[in-house]
């Protein structure tokens, strides 16, 4: 158990406003409690289709299935080190990769046009031409599980196969300028891929190299931006693949970890750096959600880099 004022701060804002499933991550993590209660809680947010929905990524509230609540599901299973293939959630997810729904057979969609009826934050309302673009936003990532997952069933195996090298061709390709949540899935990839003795598709050490210099391209230097505005911090790519953590980021990390300790806020937790300007009902739940899950990154950050 940690006894510092910040943990036990932090510690509270959970006990008192989070969600059921960041209560079970939070009892995970820091509480000694077994995995299964975080599973519990997971699957309440999945559909009979095996895809996730019900504002499990809590900007957008659409109950329907997305890629993007699918993908945020994933990023929780891997925070928790389950990798039962045979699993039900896991064996939902991979039924509903396969299925078809919101993929043009190459992208699973970054936004779903039934978003719109329903509270969301702006950068997840759906237009005519918002559901690809090229954007390996969340496909590279939801592929890479895919393939984790896939052995012994040659269709979905063929289909992650088939994703992947195309999304490690446009990357190394150099035409298209991806924001850095592309480039976290690309991490996510490249961790999947490495987690398992099968041969892999690509050429993981040439994938590593590019994304090694688009990391320390992308991360935001000036750590006064990392409190004022949406940016890309350190953590964000650790929480992605430690495995990749380049020694520029690694020395911005300790900049990051003193001030997370600098910046908590009264009630323990930390603030989000965005907000809806639609919906303020619903955006003011939303914001306790992601308070509790900023909680959460921000207590595993500091813990990974012994700051905690």
């Amino acid at each position: 158990m940690y006894d510092s004022e910040l943990f036990a701060k932090a510690r509270l804002f959970i006990y008192r406003n989070a969600r059921a499933l960041d209560l079970a991550r939070w009892r995970f993590h820091f509480e000694g409690a077994d995995k299964s209660e975080v599973l519990a809680a997971l699957s309440a947010y999945q559909n009979k289709d095996g895809g996730f929905g019900w504002g499990l990524e809590a900007d957008a509230w659409n109950p329907n299935s997305s890629p993007i609540q699918t993908c945020t599901a994933t990023e929780i299973l891997d925070e928790t080190a389950f990798s039962d293939t045979q699993h039900p959630i896991i064996q939902g997810i991979l039924a509903y990769l396969e299925s078809g729904s919101s993929f043009d057979g190459s992208f699973w969609y970054k936004a779903i046009p039934s978003t719109n009826d329903h509270p969301h934050a702006p950068w997840w309302a759906c237009t005519d031409n918002s559901t690809g673009n090229g954007d390996y936003n969340p496909t590279a990532a939801l592929a890479g599980f895919l393939f984790r997952h896939a052995k012994g069933n040659a269709q979905r195996e063929l289909l992650a196969i088939r994703i992947v090298k195309e999304a490690y061709d446009q990357l190394l390709g150099g035409g298209r300028e991806n924001g850095f949540h592309t480039i976290i899935c690309y991490l996510r990839m490249h961790d999947y891929l490495s987690q398992i003795p099968r041969k892999s598709p690509i050429d993981l050490q040439e994938l590593a190299s590019t994304l090694v210099v688009a990391v320390d391209s992308l991360v935001e230097q000036d750590s006064d931006a990392w409190i004022n505005s949406y940016s890309c911090k350190p953590s964000h790519f650790h929480r992605a693949s430690q495995r990749l953590f380049t020694p520029l980021l690694q020395d911005l990390g300790h900049k990051e970890c003193t001030q997370i300790k600098q910046t908590q806020c009264a009630d323990g937790s930390w603030a989000p750096t965005w907000a809806w300007a639609d919906y303020p009902e619903q955006w003011a739940v939303a914001k306790l959600w992601w308070k509790s899950d900023l909680i959460i990154r921000n207590l595993l950050f500091l813990r990974s880099m012994h700051a905690l």
